[in-house]
């Protein structure tokens, strides 16, 4: 066999799903991980720069915060190993390697590990679902704060004055109910809108969001080749070995 023609063979039974699968899980991974981490930050400094001055009133909020960063640092060290193993037994179970060793012929063993896959992706992608739709909540928050301050640009555009629109940090439990001022109102809300440390954040969170669905649409891509790939080993095998 040539060398062109064993590339060939490879290429035609290569986990391309896998593949794609783990390019976009690393790139979501990333953005997710990297741009939430630097956008809790910048919430970090907008609190205590301009929503209060008591430490106390930030004091839990902060301990979240950077108990969210650890967590990140974790999300993002076991998907690159968990997405790394995936592809891996992407490989497996493909085409190539059974045209090479024998048309579908598997062990106990290797039916075993590519049903654990599929327990542990279908697990993992309840668990992102619900990692997406919290990831929804800052972006919600900001496009309100945008959304208002647009108002106070634009006062044509709404009945209601100026002064008496506001973005409340308490009202969406950031800062407990009797922190000082808590809230931020009129053109000094507009000047906090205006800075380059609200734009960068709020821009970070989107960014962080996309990320996650990017993460999510990769999980339920393994999770389908995985579970094509067991009932392909599972139905079609004709040799079973310890």
């Amino acid at each position: 066999m040539g060398l062109l023609e064993c590339c060939a063979r490879c290429m035609v039974g290569a986990p391309f799903a896998s593949l794609v699968a783990t390019g976009l899980c690393f790139f979501g991974v990333a953005l997710f991980c990297g741009c939430g981490h630097e956008a809790l930050t910048g919430t970090e400094k907008l609190i205590e720069t301009y929503f209060s001055k008591n430490y106390q009133d930030y004091e839990y909020l902060m301990n979240v915060i950077h108990a969210f960063q650890y967590v990140i640092y974790g999300t993002a060290s076991f998907f690159f190993l968990y997405g790394a193993l995936l592809l891996a037994e992407g490989f497996y179970t493909t085409g190539a390697v059974r045209q090479i060793f024998g048309d579908y012929k598997t062990t106990i063993c290797g039916k075993g590990l590519s049903a654990t896959f599929v327990g542990i992706t279908y697990a993992l992608t309840i668990v992102w679902l619900l990692v997406f739709a919290c990831s929804a909540v800052p972006v919600y928050i900001y496009f309100n704060t945008w959304t208002t301050c647009q108002s106070i640009a634009f006062p044509s555009k709404t009945s209601a004055s100026i002064g008496s629109l506001c973005a409340d940090a308490r009202m969406y439990g950031v800062l407990p109910w009797n922190a000082f001022p808590g809230k931020v109102c009129g053109s000094n809300l507009l000047s906090i809108c205006k800075t380059a440390e609200f734009q960068m954040t709020f821009h970070l969170f989107i960014a962080a969001f996309i990320g996650a669905a990017a993460t999510l649409v990769s999980l339920l891509t393994f999770m389908i080749a995985a579970t094509y790939n067991f009932a392909v080993l599972k139905l079609m095998g004709r040799g079973t070995k310890f």
